[in-house]
C-alpha cells in the first residue's frame, strides 16, 4: 500500500479538461508522487472513469478527489473526501458524506478513504462559489482552522487551497506551524519551479493543476523541487 506521508509533489487532473495522450505521457512519467483526479464542475460519471483508465496503465498511485457521490467508483488506491471547514452550506462540512455512507457505507473499504479538511481561500474561484465558502479570513481564523483540523477533528490531511491564485507564504507557516499529526497539502497558483520550491520548503505536498493545462513543459518542471533539509 502507499503512503501519502511521503508524497511531497501531486499532479491533479480535472476530468472535465482535454489533455492529450502526449502530455499526460510526460505527466505521469514524470517525477510526481501520485496523480489525483478530482475538480469542480462538470464531473460525471464518463469523464472520471475516461480519465482513470487512460492513467492507470501507469506505475503512479492514483486517488479520486471526491466531488459528487455520482462520478465515485471502484478503482482507485485512495479517496479523498473533503470537508470544507470554512463552507456556509453543510452540505460541503459532512451532507454529502453522510448520504453516501447511508446509501453505500455497508460495502465501503475505509482503509481506502481519506478525510480531508479543506480551507478555500480564493474567493473568485469556482470551488468557492459552489461550496459558499466564506474566503474573508486572515492569518488568526486560519490558524484556528488548522488547530480544529489537527487537535479536535484528527484529519489526516489539511488542503490549504488557493485556487488559481498563489497564496499568502506567511499564512501557509501559520497554518502548518499548528500541525502536529495532520498533513498540509497546499495549491494554488503554482506555476513555475521557483513557486513549486517556495512552498514545498513549507507545506508538506503541493498539488499542481492549471499550469498542466496552460504550459506543460513549466508543470514538468515543478517536479523538480529539492528536498527539504
Amino acid at each position: 500500500m502507499y503512503d501519502i506521508k511521503s508524497w511531497r509533489h501531486v499532479f491533479k487532473l480535472d476530468p472535465a479538461k482535454e489533455i492529450s495522450d502526449e502530455d499526460l505521457d510526460k505527466i505521469c512519467m514524470s517525477h510526481t508522487d501520485a496523480i489525483m483526479i478530482g475538480g469542480t464542475d462538470n464531473v460525471t460519471e464518463d469523464n472520471v472513469l475516461n480519465l482513470m483508465s487512460r492513467v492507470r496503465r501507469y506505475p503512479l498511485p492514483l486517488t479520486l478527489e471526491i466531488s459528487n457521490i455520482e462520478s465515485t467508483m471502484p478503482g482507485f488506491d485512495f479517496y479523498f473526501v473533503p470537508t470544507v471547514l470554512n463552507s456556509n452550506d453543510t452540505e460541503f462540512h459532512n451532507g454529502m458524506l453522510h448520504r453516501a455512507l447511508k446509501e453505500y457505507g455497508h460495502m465501503i473499504n475505509f482503509d481506502e478513504f481519506i478525510f480531508e479538511g479543506y480551507i478555500v481561500m480564493n474567493p473568485d474561484s469556482k470551488v468557492s462559489q459552489h461550496t459558499q465558502a466564506n474566503t474573508k479570513l486572515d492569518v488568526d481564523d486560519v490558524i484556528a482552522y488548522s488547530q480544529m483540523a489537527n487537535a479536535f477533528y484528527r484529519l489526516p490531511v489539511l488542503y490549504l487551497e488557493y485556487s488559481g491564485t498563489f497564496g499568502d507564504l506567511d499564512i501557509i507557516k501559520a497554518a502548518k506551524s499548528e500541525l502536529t499529526e495532520t498533513q498540509l497539502f497546499y495549491g494554488g497558483g503554482i506555476d513555475s519551479l521557483e513557486r513549486a520550491q517556495q512552498v514545498s520548503e513549507i507545506a508538506d505536498t503541493i498539488i499542481v493543476g492549471n499550469i498542466i493545462y496552460d504550459d506543460i513543459k513549466k508543470a514538468i518542471k515543478t517536479t523538480k523541487i529539492k528536498e527539504r533539509t
